[in-house]
């Protein structure tokens, strides 16, 4: 083996190994480089902190581990997500100081730390059972994604899942939406739906009362959501239309197929269970009003606009709802709800500006008349209105 002056210094190879990832290298001949380069023991050694360095600057540029994982899995693979959580969780665990959220979040991904006596590249051979240079190779594409990633808004316990909203009612919630995607009937996953959506918007009222005007609160809180291709652009404009109508607002990246959604606890709560839910039911809507015999072109037509029209229908119907919801709340809880909402937009928006400095906006145009017209019947078959006997079994 021919080694150079610097072989034995891991930092070296660390430099060395983060020039490689960020000119693209990859493959058998960018393994055979490095191996070439310098000693196994070092090229272990350098590898790691490379990784450990990469995961450090993408924490302080405002990447969750969550976020971490979703753009790995959209970028790399499916099994390069697991490697990607062991180098979040090294890197985690050599900071000087706990964070609660961020090892909530590891906890949530299932992240254990790996053994600090044995380089992390070295486990991914003895523990996650990958071929030597796989495990090197994996290393190389991690380093260069993680240092690729553009800084996002700092976020911190502000991403993690709301707190405030009644475990039982987000479980209700939860089971409405789950039989509303599984029914082959519109109308009873309209009736579910409904009841689904009238349940959180009713809960997101009484809190807002419970808890008062908002001065106490400086910032409101905030959830990335990331949607899947194809479409994903389309689709995001479904984030932004429950969004708006649970007193939300949403901001997209659509770089990174993610849009972040900035609310107060309960009304976040509603804005995720129910793009969730909806999304699965307009894809089901979707592939049932596709014409397989035309184009592939037109059929991407078709999707876009179907996904555009069931996106601006939902929130039509939405917006209704929640209008109708909150006037029957003043009507049982008193005239007092309506400054604490006023107060609590105030909080949404200053948080958005706190974030979010420098906004765009974005159109969208729309070439299938088809696609839009059998959007609109989708989303019609979803409505969400909510009925006045909706919350009877509460």
């Amino acid at each position: 083996m021919v080694t150079n002056a610097g072989s034995d210094d891991p930092q070296e190879a660390a430099r060395f190994l983060a020039g490689v990832a960020a000119a693209g290298g990859r493959g058998e001949q960018v393994t055979a480089v490095l191996r070439a380069r310098y000693t196994s023991r070092t090229l272990l050694a350098g590898a790691e902190l490379a990784l450990l360095d990469a995961a450090d600057a993408l924490h302080a540029r405002g990447w969750g581990p969550r976020d971490v994982g979703e753009v790995v899995r959209r970028r790399l693979s499916a099994g390069r997500v697991v490697l990607a959580v062991d180098v979040l969780s090294a890197a985690a665990a050599r900071r000087p100081r706990g964070d609660a959220a961020l090892d909530a979040d590891l906890a949530d991904l299932a992240a254990t730390p790996p053994a600090r006596d044995v380089p992390l590249v070295a486990q991914w051979s003895s523990v996650r059972g990958l071929d030597p240079d796989d495990a090197l190779a994996a290393s190389v594409a991690l380093v260069g994604l993680l240092r690729s990633l553009p800084t996002l808004p700092w976020l911190g316990a502000q991403e993690r899942a709301p707190e405030g909203v009644d475990a039982r009612v987000l479980a209700r919630v939860r089971a409405l939406l789950a039989k509303a995607e599984s029914t082959e009937y519109p109308e009873e996953a309209e009736a579910l739906s409904a009841k689904a959506q009238e349940l959180m918007g009713r809960h997101a009222l009484e809190q807002a009362l419970v808890a008062g005007p908002a001065e106490a609160e400086p910032r409101a809180a905030a959830r990335r959501l990331w949607l899947d291709p194809p479409y994903a652009s389309a689709k995001s404009s479904l984030v932004h239309q429950v969004a708006g109508a649970n007193r939300c607002r949403a901001v997209s990246l659509a770089a990174l197929d993610m849009v972040t959604v900035i609310g107060h606890a309960a009304d976040l709560a509603t804005v995720e269970l129910l793009v969730t839910s909806l999304l699965v039911q307009a894809d089901r809507a979707m592939l049932a009003a596709d014409d397989r015999s035309v184009p592939r072109s037109r059929t991407r037509s078709f999707r876009h606009a179907f996904f555009l029209a069931y996106a601006t229908r939902i929130g039509e119907r939405l917006t209704a709802a929640a209008h109708e919801a909150q006037a029957h709340a003043r009507a049982e809880l008193g005239e007092g709800l309506l400054p604490v909402l006023a107060a609590r937009a105030e909080v949404v928006e200053r948080t958005v500006g706190e974030l979010f400095p420098r906004l765009t906006r974005r159109r969208f145009s729309v070439g299938n008349g088809a696609g839009w017209a059998a959007g609109r019947a989708a989303a019609d078959a979803a409505s969400l209105t909510p009925g006045r006997d909706a919350l009877a079994e509460r």
